[in-house]
């Protein structure tokens, strides 16, 4: 059996159906949900599904003795960014080299870096008037969006009026395809 630790800072959408659709996977499991900010709504949907949970701020991210214990007790052998807000450290992506997948809500390398997540991107690209966004699924290196390209699904866009409405579709092009991808990245390993 493959574990997977979450790492999210939000609400929790993407988590909800990594937990659901690994569920009652044969070989992958979800068997933590680590979060940097201890009144997002992930950690109602961790437990909800019974998930143990770990709280851990951007200075606590940054003690790679406590932050490995947590993930060797878990026997980790995956981390999936869902909606992280903070640069993962160089110590964990030394240890979990092409192990940690992020997903980003627009086509990379366009729109990515630091600063451009959620709302910013969205926004960029509604300012931009572009005809259509996507998502890009990624391994994570110590730098924001630059890990190479996993995956990428194109969203047509150009009949969108607002921000709002490019993020309800890019949303759905997450939910229907991150799970599927990181299955694939999982077993192939």
């Amino acid at each position: 059996m493959k574990n997977i630790a979450i790492f999210a800072s939000g609400a929790g959408s993407n988590a909800n159906k990594i937990i659901e659709f690994f569920k009652h996977h044969e070989s992958i499991q979800v068997v933590l949900v680590l979060c940097n900010n201890a009144t997002a709504g992930v950690l109602d949907i961790a437990k909800a599904h019974q998930i143990p949970t770990a709280i851990c701020n951007k200075v606590t991210l940054q003690k790679e003795e406590e932050i490995m214990s947590i993930l060797y007790q878990c026997k980790i052998d995956f981390i999936v960014l869902a909606g992280f807000m903070v640069l993962i450290p160089a110590f964990l992506t030394e240890a979990f080299p092409d192990k940690i997948i992020n997903i980003h809500p627009a086509l990379l390398p366009r729109y990515g870096g630091k600063g451009l997540y959620g709302m910013h991107v969205h926004q960029a690209v509604f300012q931009n008037q572009e005809r259509e966004s996507g998502i890009s699924i990624h391994y994570v290196n110590e730098h924001y969006d630059e890990g190479n390209i996993i995956f990428q699904e194109k969203v047509n866009i150009e009949h969108c009026k607002s921000a709002d409405e490019i993020a309800a579709k890019v949303l759905e092009c997450e939910h229907a395809n991150f799970a599927k991808v990181i299955e694939k990245v999982v077993d192939r390993s």
